[in-house]
């Protein structure tokens, strides 16, 4: 199967960068969040429409990158 409407876009979430990347498979949209460095996977979302799954994506990954502790360098 073939990926279509692909987008891909960073952001920021709870102060850490995330790049967040969303495409349709059949009637189904996939979103995926990964952290920026080192592209670690976060979450992965399905849902029916390309809005619902960003927005679930983003809230998961508000939840496990709020709870992840900073070190000073």
């Amino acid at each position: 199967m073939k990926a279509d409407d692909y987008r891909e876009r960073k952001l920021e979430i709870e102060g850490w960068p995330v790049n967040l990347t969303s495409y349709r498979i059949g009637e189904t949209f996939y979103c995926n969040a990964d952290n920026v460095s080192p592209g670690a996977t976060l979450v992965r979302v399905s849902a029916p429409t390309r809005e619902e799954a960003e927005a679930a994506a983003i809230e998961r990954a508000k939840v496990k990158l709020a709870s992840t502790q900073r070190h000073a360098v």
